[in-house]
């Protein structure tokens, strides 16, 4: 068998492992970086084959991805923060006294239980620092950010550990670098140089596809400084030829792709590249129902998750589309709670002393909570009739226990799948009521399907005979003809039938969340069903941010910002709105332009067929501008 050519690329990247260098190869969307880094390791091992390489990327799909292309027993596979733990863990002693300091320094953001008291933390940590899904500081339990904190802190602290990480490993590889928190950049290229020792640390991936906020984004200051040598792949293997043209119009790194001269590349054929159809649609109303019917989307199959898929900046544009607004908006606009929140920051803020016994409305009295008009906010909030009985449900419960009332939409929405065949990621957010729920739907589906061993394995209920088999099938029949029946009921019939029991997980949540639990309760099943589907992957919905990485034959994109501030897709289309800002958005403006810049490439290259983008009711300008990306012919009103 031929032996694989090396990419030009990958061997340039040899001629600095050769010189002793450290090095980053950046390669845009569709660019096969993936490929490019399977290579560079099979060629290390190759070189080097008794020396040991470690491999880190973002995700434990990733993981496995790379795992099943390269098999070696020198060659350790794993998440960046599961890499930084094993190689910190056994050194208990080091971890306990780094975590007592960094607790007590409040530059390191890791939470002090004592911080309200102001007293210093002091802890033994008789069981010794673990690595948890979750954090609780008084058992010595950490979770992903305290690791990376914790391990930035120790190896720049102590020099052996820097020792040991070199002996241990010749290469160190880093995929999706730009996802990778500061943190951990600052260990490999800084902090492991204390030691004299030799080891090539490599980083792969895209700066204009860094979409997360925690990561850092790029390396620049570090090619400035020649501490890596930087590598660009600048070939396009994914992306017809007018999707790759209005991509280089919005990158800002200088790195301009071309279509891949490989003939058997995705995006080519018969020895040329395909050219694909871009269109940018805008209209004076918003539906996109009405939309979706016109010329612009013959042959789009919206039933197919993995061939179409529409891309939103936010789950809470979503939620409407799919129909299950009234749960998003429990979990992410409770105002009661949105109230206690404020409240909290200016407690802190102001160090106001709050007794023990005060009630909520009495600290809603103590530390009154206003807008930028100067009216009381609880007066706004309890002029609506619903919100009022919200708030009557809290008012004269202890203020001590109204504030651990945390809502968040991950507890919701937390673990979607971009298809229905996706894997579920570890340590889900989401809360123990949305996973009984999820049981109860997910058992319902198990049966539809006639997946009957694994429903077997995941109900209560006990299948031993005919008679039992067929009351088991009108209890699915039932729960299908209850989406109009509220969710407690659901809840209540599947535990009385013994097909979903109510577990301590869910008794103890409910028992620490009744407020919670009190309004979503009350929601129609319908909603959840809706939610169950959407995350499940079965419908052609999907935020911007969690479709990196993915590719569908047809994409829409839809350029609303949801009111997220971070975010401005006027901005992005209009050359001359800097001017018109005044000075306190005039200094946020580049940031929110380069975030949404990103985000717009992510959404567009995604797309191996056919592009629309979609914005409502643009200015001239904006349409000017979208003529010059997209082509006069490709900008259309319907």
């Amino acid at each position: 068998m031929a032996e694989t050519r090396l990419e030009s690329e990958v061997e340039k990247v040899f001629e600095h492992i050769k010189n002793g260098d450290n090095f980053l190869l950046s390669g845009g969307a569709g660019s096969g970086k993936t490929y490019s880094l399977v290579q560079v390791i099979k060629e290390a091992i190759t070189q080097n084959p008794m020396a040991k390489i470690a491999c880190m990327t973002y995700t434990n799909a990733a993981v496995k991805e790379i795992e099943e292309r390269v098999n070696h027993k020198n060659l350790r596979v794993s998440t960046i923060h599961d890499f930084l733990w094993d190689n910190i863990k056994q050194f208990q002693k080091e971890l306990k006294k780094s975590l007592l300091i960094l607790i007590n320094d409040k530059e390191y953001k890791i939470k002090n239980p004592n911080e309200e008291s102001g007293e210093e933390y002091i802890n033994k940590f008789e069981y010794g620092i673990s690595y948890k899904e979750h954090l609780n500081i008084n058992r010595g339990e950490i979770s992903h950010d305290e690791v990376l904190i914790l391990a930035n802190y120790m190896y720049k602290k102590y020099k052996v550990l820097c020792d040991i990480l070199k002996d241990k490993y010749k290469f160190i590889f880093i995929d999706e670098y730009q996802d990778t928190s500061p943190f951990v950049v600052q260990i490999f290229l800084e902090h492991i140089q204390q030691s004299m020792r030799k080891c090539i640390v490599g980083f792969f991936g895209d700066t204009m596809q860094s979409i997360y906020e925690d990561g850092i984004g790029d390396l620049n200051d570090y090619v400035r400084l020649r501490v890596v040598q930087e590598v660009q792949k600048k070939q396009n293997r994914r992306n017809p030829q007018l999707v790759i043209e209005l991509a280089n119009n919005v990158r800002v790194d200088g790195l301009l792709q071309v279509p891949s001269k490989d003939n058997n590349a995705p995006n080519m054929n018969n020895g040329l590249v395909k050219q694909g159809n871009i269109k940018f649609l805008y209209s004076s109303n918003n539906d996109l129902d009405k939309l979706k019917k016109t010329k612009y989307f013959r042959g789009w199959k919206f039933d197919n998750p993995k061939q179409t898929k529409e891309l939103n900046l936010t789950h809470n544009l979503i939620a409407p589309k799919v129909g299950f607004s009234e749960l998003m908006n429990i979990y992410d606009k409770d105002p009661i709670i949105q109230l206690k929140n404020e409240i909290l920051k200016k407690i802190k803020k102001e160090k106001i002393v709050i007794d023990e016994n005060a009630t909520f409305s009495q600290v809603v009295s103590l530390v009154p909570a206003k807008n930028r008009q100067g009216k009381l906010k609880i007066d706004l909030i309890v002029e609506d009739l619903d919100n009022k009985q919200l708030y009557e449900q809290l008012k004269d419960i202890p203020f001590s226990k109204v504030r651990k009332i945390y809502l968040d939409k991950d507890s919701l929405i937390d673990d979607k799948k971009d298809d229905k065949g996706a894997e579920n990621k570890n340590g889900s957010k989401r809360d123990d009521l949305i996973k009984h729920l999820f049981k109860i739907q997910l058992l319902v589906k198990l049966y539809e399907d006639k997946a009957y061993s694994e429903f077997i394995r995941k109900t209560e209920f006990k299948i031993d005979s005919i008679t039992k088999k067929k009351e088991i099938k009108a209890i699915i029949q039932e729960i299908n003809s209850m989406s109009d029946c509220t969710i407690e009921e659901v809840i209540k019939f599947a535990d009385k039938k013994g097909i979903c029991k109510k577990d301590d997980k869910f008794n103890k949540f409910i028992e620490k969340n009744e407020y919670i639990y009190n309004r979503v309760k009350r929601v129609k099943f319908k909603e959840f069903q809706k939610l169950y589907y959407y995350l499940e992957g079965y419908t052609p919905f999907s935020t911007q941010h969690k479709i990196k990485g993915a590719e569908f034959d047809n994409v829409l994109v839809i350029l609303d910002g949801g009111g997220w501030s971070n975010y401005n897709f006027e901005y992005l289309l209009n050359d001359f709105i800097s001017s018109t800002l005044d000075k306190n958005k005039q200094k946020s403006y580049p940031k929110i332009l380069l975030r949404t810049q990103k985000i717009f490439y992510v959404c567009c290259t995604r797309a191996k067929e056919n592009l629309v983008v979609f914005y409502h009711n643009p200015s001239q300008l904006i349409i000017s501008k979208a003529k010059e990306w997209f082509g006069e012919e490709n900008v259309c009103e319907c």
